[in-house]
């Protein structure tokens, strides 16, 4: 197995690489090996009170916000060609740090990433008012203005796409960014700040603090320096992190947990559907916010998909995430993979029937986990109704279209949804009755840079992507001059 060397991490405040003020440093582990890659400074209060100071003196300073939204749209499409021009040991980083095969961190993270600031550029110059007509003798129009300095908080899954999401349109707004990722996977993070220099960001307009959720990001959310709060994470310190924000009034977007449901009706073409089933829920080893994890069939193909699935699954190559043919890795920890165990482990008790899967993968002392199919558990299982976050996908059948909305609309949670029907009058109806923020139809992970998403119910609120995303980077001012 290959690997290159990776220097120890240090934060990026105000333009600078910097050590802790303590100088606490902190691992970073391959989660394919079980080892040590590097080690990475692990910030304190002191540091992201710096980090928030140095984003407010560049956003005071005009140096970014300043500029017209034209001149920000070249620096971001310089940053999506250097992403490009790097493309390799981006793709490398995120399959070391997440334990990502090569393959998919090339042709999913790196590309999405790209794309995010490439879209963003092109929409930083369409931030505009409008003229609004009133009786009164006054010129009345609006104006988008940016928020300010904006606390970026992302999780461990897609470090590289998710800090994209919402650095690229806080950037394109003309905010500037606090950037904490998550403790574990915060090498892309850090490869990134680099990137934003030699694409002429100025200094202080992206700062990025390494460390621990409750000391640094706890820090972060509760600075009073903060004008906006971006997360996305689970839902337990989604909700922790909205609390927060309410008590100082700051605004907040979330995109949280999910568990979504994957419909499939009676006259779905079934060999597109596996296609898709599988991908819905062992894409990033089962990592994925919007992945598929419950399986909704009509009981008339519901032992025949079984039987699909039951010889197709456990084909799905499994393995070292630095292998070109590998498309299932490790998980990105040793705490993940314990979750998945004792869900399987649950599911066996609340009596599930394991069609296939339902163990660890012994494989270089990594952390691997078969893909699991599991049967026979009622609508009411814990490993139902909540977010496993691995390889595990549940099957129940349905007997009627009201019933499959019913249980695919019964969880907490509201991210994603899918529907496979030859039917189209079905697929626009079923989508219509969905609580979900996106819905897809015959395919699974359908996303864009200009199509939002985003949750409701316990998914959370406001969206990424799209001009929906740009527009929650600005506030918007009213100007009314008399005309007497």
């Amino acid at each position: 197995m290959t690997t290159f060397e990776i220097e120890p991490g240090r934060l990026f405040i105000g333009g600078q690489w910097r050590e802790a003020a303590d100088g606490a440093r902190t691992e970073v582990v391959d989660p394919s090996r079980g080892a040590v890659v590097t080690t990475v400074a692990e910030a304190g209060a002191a540091d992201v009170d710096a980090a928030v100071r140095a984003a407010r003196e560049a956003y005071d300073d005009g140096s970014w916000s300043g500029l017209s939204g034209r001149e920000r749209g070249r620096v971001l499409h310089r940053i999506a060609e250097l992403i490009r021009e790097n493309a390799d040991d981006i793709a490398r980083l995120e399959s070391l740090d997440v334990g990502k095969p090569i393959t998919l961190a090339h042709a999913v993270d790196v590309t999405n990433a790209a794309n995010d600031y490439e879209h963003f550029a092109a929409l930083a110059h369409s931030l505009h008012g409008s003229h609004r007509d009133t009786p009164m003798n006054a010129l009345a129009y609006t104006r988008r203005e940016p928020l300010g300095v904006v606390a970026a908080i992302t999780p461990f899954n897609f470090p590289l796409i998710l800090a994209g999401s919402k650095i690229a349109p806080a950037l394109a707004a003309g905010n500037t960014v606090v950037h904490k990722p998550a403790d574990e996977t915060p090498l892309s993070a850090l490869y990134m700040a680099e990137l934003f220099q030699r694409a002429g960001v100025p200094d202080g307009v992206v700062n990025v603090v390494t460390g621990a959720g409750p000391v640094a990001g706890e820090a972060l959310l509760r600075h009073s320096g903060v004008d906006k709060i971006a997360f996305t994470g689970s839902t337990a310190v989604g909700r922790h992190a909205a609390s927060v924000a309410g008590e100082n009034l700051k605004p907040v977007t979330m995109e949280l947990g999910g568990n979504a449901a994957h419909i499939v009706f009676e006259d779905a073409d079934l060999e597109q559907a596996v296609g898709a089933i599988i991908k819905a829920f062992v894409f990033n080893s089962g990592q994925f916010c919007m992945g598929g994890p419950r399986l909704l069939v009509a009981r008339s193909v519901y032992s025949t998909l079984l039987g699909i699935l039951e010889q197709a699954v456990p084909g799905v190559p499994l393995g070292d995430p630095r292998q070109p043919e590998t498309v299932v890795g490790p998980m990105a920890g040793e705490k993940h993979l314990k979750k998945v165990e004792e869900y399987v482990e649950l599911a066996r008790k609340e009596g599930g029937r394991i069609v296939c899967g339902g163990e660890r993968l012994d494989l270089d002392g990594g952390y691997y986990y078969k893909p699991t199919v599991i049967a026979d558990l009622p609508n009411d299982s814990r490993v139902i109704q909540e977010e496993i976050f691995g390889p595990v996908l549940t099957v129940q059948p349905f007997d009627s279209e009201d019933e499959a909305v019913r249980l695919a609309n019964s969880t907490p949670y509201g991210l994603a949804s899918g529907i496979q029907t030859s039917n189209l009058a079905r697929a626009h109806r079923v989508a219509d009755r969905l609580q979900a923020g996106i819905v897809w139809v015959n395919d699974w992970a359908m996303l864009d840079p200009a199509v939002p998403f985003g949750g409701v119910k316990d998914s959370g609120f406001g969206r990424e992507y799209g001009p929906e995303a740009l527009a929650s980077y600005t506030k918007v001012k009213s100007v009314v001059v008399s005309l007497g």
